[in-house]
């Protein structure tokens, strides 16, 4: 098994992978203690009729560059191969502004196949290729030298059955000519918006019970200091203060040092110095939005009018067009996606596409009362009114 340490060994691997239709690529990594990942290890492999290789990258080996790496990345003649890509993708945003193109990612493709909602990689190890995966090293701090046999072992499993589960659901694809929904499910992994995380809009994520105007407005500017400090120093939103030491802020409007020190949920670094100053100020701020540009909370989904029947019946929909079309439920249509239709909206992602083929164009004959459901022995099918 090879570790390549030198820009010079990572050139050659890719030359030699540029020339065959694709690799397969997985990371290990940290975040526990960063805003960003840091990237410790990068596994890649290749195989074609003329055999196959396999090394894993450190990128922590001093004097080595990931450029030949990413001249790889951007040659579209190669396909890209990732489990669960996301979080990898991430990495390579934040370091290099790089997707990798073209873009295959085998949890997308498994649950377009039919291996359920949960596609995790060791099911695909166990159904695809008949074998176990080690989860020995899966907790192991990757940022350690010298990596041991075992954790080499087990970051090498991640791109080596990785080949012959990409080899299986591409098949599987062409012959049920399902390409183009993959296709479609890669268009928000391609999207660098995916990863890019904006300290204005942090605010949308933190879960208040309350709707007030005022309230939110603090929780903004107490957000964006967040997320900015955070940002800026590369340190987890946590280590700066939890969401609900934030919630706790917002309520109080602490206007002082003092202030802060009585707050139950903050931590100790929290209560003074400069993010105690942030704090102050971001609840300053908030306090001073005119009232006009006050944040307003997404009350859409309270005001839906859903009907509970028919919101029942589409599930039953869904789940009679997931076992007929072998497709994963939460990929077709999300409870959310069902509430929506339910309640007469139609802007939503199960009437686009692919998934308005499988699911949404009979959906919305079901709501129009334009069909009806029926048993067709252990099926259930639709019928014309």
């Amino acid at each position: 098994m090879q570790t390549i340490t030198t820009t010079e060994a990572l050139a050659t691997f890719c030359a030699a992978a540029a020339k065959r239709p694709y690799v397969t690529v997985d990371t290990e990594f940290l975040r526990e203690r960063t805003y960003y990942a840091k990237l410790c290890l990068v596994q890649l492999a290749w195989q074609d009729e003329d055999g196959h290789d396999e090394v894993l990258v450190d990128p922590l080996a001093e004097g080595l560059s990931l450029e030949p790496l990413y001249e790889l990345f951007r040659d579209e003649g190669v396909v890209k191969v990732f489990h669960a890509a996301r979080q990898d993708l991430e990495i390579f945003w934040v370091d290099a502004q790089l997707i990798p193109s073209p873009l295959f990612d085998t949890q997308v493709a498994a649950m377009v196949c039919g291996f359920g909602d949960q596609a995790g990689y060791e099911t695909l190890v166990r159904k695809i290729c008949k074998a176990g995966v080690d989860k020995s090293s899966r907790f192991t701090d990757w940022s350690r030298r010298p990596l041991t046999d075992a954790q080499k072992t087990y970051a090498v499993g991640d791109v080596t059955y990785l080949r012959d589960i990409y080899e299986y659901l591409s098949d599987r694809l062409r012959s049920t000519g399902r390409q183009k929904w993959v296709n479609e499910e890669m268009a928000v992994l391609n999207d660098p918006a995916t990863y890019q995380t904006d300290p204005a809009t942090a605010w949308e994520r933190v879960k208040t019970r309350t709707n007030s105007g005022r309230f939110l407005s603090i929780v903004r500017e107490l957000a964006r200091f967040r997320e900015t400090y955070a940002q800026e120093r590369d340190v987890p939103r946590s280590r700066v203060f939890k969401d609900d030491a934030l919630v706790e802020v917002a309520s109080a409007k602490p206007s002082s040092e003092a202030d802060l020190g009585r707050m139950r949920l903050l931590l100790r670094e929290a209560r003074r110095g400069e993010i105690a100053d942030g704090i102050l100020k971001a609840v300053k701020d908030g306090l001073a939005v005119p009232n006009d540009k006050l944040p307003k909370p997404d009350l859409s989904r309270e005001k839906l009018q859903v009907n509970p029947a028919i919101a029942d019946m589409l599930r039953v929909l869904l789940k009679a067009k997931s076992d007929q079309e072998d497709v994963a439920q939460k990929l077709i249509a999300s409870s959310a996606d069902l509430d929506l239709l339910a309640a007469g909206q139609r802007d939503i992602a199960a009437l686009k596409g692919w998934r308005n083929e499988v699911f949404g164009r009979d959906a919305l004959l079901l709501t129009q009362g334009k069909v009806a459901l029926a048993v067709d022995g252990q099926r259930v099918v639709t019928v014309p009114r």
